[in-house]
């Protein structure tokens, strides 16, 4: 019988090592993926940290061109209303000319009928 009891004890020892070796394996393979995860994570991290540069870069960029834009959208309005106002007093001084011209005109034309 102790034999017997000896044989059971030496198969649940051989049972619980085989168990022990087993998860340690599992251990193993899972520290490797946790390595490897890591290792992703970290690269990750570093393309955030660089897009998130380059993103600062742009942003502040089209701030710059926003703004000198913007500038230069008043600069254009104010020219363009500059220019209306040339355009207006232009106008009126070539009719002014004109009536002045006509004037002079119809006073040579009188002139020439009185003489």
């Amino acid at each position: 019988m102790m034999t017997q009891q000896g044989a059971v004890l030496q198969d649940y020892n051989n049972e619980l090592v085989k168990c022990i070796e087993d998860l340690c394996m599992q251990r193993e393979e899972l520290n490797k993926q946790i390595q490897q995860a890591e290792v992703e994570k970290n690269k990750l991290q570093h393309e955030i940290r660089i897009l998130s540069e380059q993103l600062e870069c742009v942003c502040e960029s089209l701030a710059q061109k926003t703004a000198s834009r913007n500038e230069l959208d008043k600069i254009l309005a104010e020219t363009e209303t500059a220019y209306m106002k040339i355009l207006d007093s232009s106008r009126m001084l070539l009719n002014v000319l004109k009536k002045e011209v006509g004037n002079l005109n119809k006073a040579a034309e009188l002139k020439s009928n009185v003489a």
